[in-house]
């Protein structure tokens, strides 16, 4: 939806700064239903489930600092967009990567902690998603 909503606004020279918010949404969203997907799959073992959840959490976890410094860099960035873009994804995929650990040591809580980082990651990314639906309706061309 932002995506759409941002065409008539987004040219060659936006695109690069687009990137530090469009991409993350794109790949939070990604990463919750991967993490879905490879969690209904019959034959995972403990082991082969855990370390594809903390390889894709690590993978992610790597990105978001990235993404991080992008953030901390920019001036123009508010607070709530600093913690929400740049630090609330990496509290998510450091979760994401203690639960693939707990998966591989047999741990018990290990599905409550994926659990929790799903709904985290869930969370902050709809909370993204909608501040950027926002920033780039009211950019639009035509907009009041």
């Amino acid at each position: 939806m932002a995506a759409s909503i941002g065409a008539g606004f987004l040219s060659a020279e936006r695109s690069s700064n687009s990137r530090t918010y469009m991409s993350p949404v794109v790949l939070h969203f990604t990463a919750v239903l991967f993490a879905c997907m490879i969690g209904l799959v019959p034959s995972h073992t403990r082991m082969s489930f855990g370390l594809l959840v903390a390889a894709g959490s690590s993978a992610a976890l790597i990105y978001s600092a990235l993404i991080l410094a992008r953030v901390l860099k920019s001036a123009t960035i508010d607070l709530a967009d600093r913690l929400a873009y740049g630090i609330a994804p990496i509290i998510g995929y450091a979760a994401g990567v203690l639960a693939g650990g707990l998966f591989l040591v047999g741990s018990r809580r290990a599905p409550d902690v994926l659990a929790g980082t799903l709904v985290w990651l869930l969370t902050v990314n709809i909370r993204n998603a909608w501040d950027l639906a926002l920033f780039l309706s009211d950019r639009r061309p035509g907009s009041s």
